[in-house]
């Protein structure tokens, strides 16, 4: 089994869920189709899934449901629809969703630009959360937002992370399925990886 990879027998038994619960969340778009991942076995063909993603999606709806939260309900509040939200830049920082670093790596790009609709809003934060680690320099996050907002609608609604890989001094940013695994060449190094779908439902939660 791959690294950060659990199997769906595994995940049934430590997670104390049935098959049935775990295909009707997935008919609800609790979890995300991308994270049901196949894959070829001595035994034949097996689900795996990403360990601490799944883990934490099923703590969060067992948690819910035990609140009497419907399907609905969770569904909602894991997958908000959020695509008709803007916000002026002074609201963005009425709420503090972004720091005055990440709101000028924003301004830098789109001087004129007075309100962000959600998909801006989703790279803004993005861009934020990695200053805020200290992981990536103002220069690479302007790379962050550029990627973010050439790429971003190509995986809306998919579940994808964002990489950052920086080699001799130069970074390079993406956008990948959250599920791929990256291989660099030894003298590459991974400076970030942050799935996008958390940060929407983080964002969501301060919207």
């Amino acid at each position: 089994m791959e690294p950060g990879m659990i199997s769906k027998k595994d995940l049934l038994q430590q997670a104390g869920i049935s098959y049935g619960q775990l295909y009707r969340w997935k008919r609800k778009n609790l979890i995300p189709e991308e994270w049901f991942v196949r894959k070829s076995t001595f035994t034949g063909q097996e689900t795996f899934f990403p360990r601490d993603k799944m883990l934490a999606r099923v703590e969060r709806i067992l948690s819910m449901k035990d609140g009497d939260a419907s399907l609905d309900d969770i569904a909602e509040a894991v997958s908000p629809d959020l695509g008709g939200i803007s916000l002026t830049l002074a609201e963005v920082a009425e709420r503090s969703i972004a720091s005055e670093a990440a709101v000028g790596v924003f301004r830098s790009a789109h001087p004129d630009a007075t309100t962000l609709v959600f998909g801006e809003l989703v790279s803004l934060y993005v861009v934020d959360r990695l200053l805020g680690t200290g992981d990536v320099s103002l220069e690479e996050a302007r790379s962050v937002l550029g990627t973010l907002e050439e790429q971003f609608g190509a995986f809306e609604g998919s579940d994808a992370d964002l990489l950052c890989v920086r080699k001799m001094g130069v970074t390079v940013c993406a956008l990948v399925s959250s599920t791929a695994e990256i291989r660099l060449e030894s003298s590459a190094r991974l400076v970030a990886r942050m799935n996008l779908q958390e940060s929407v439902e983080a964002l969501g939660a301060r919207l």
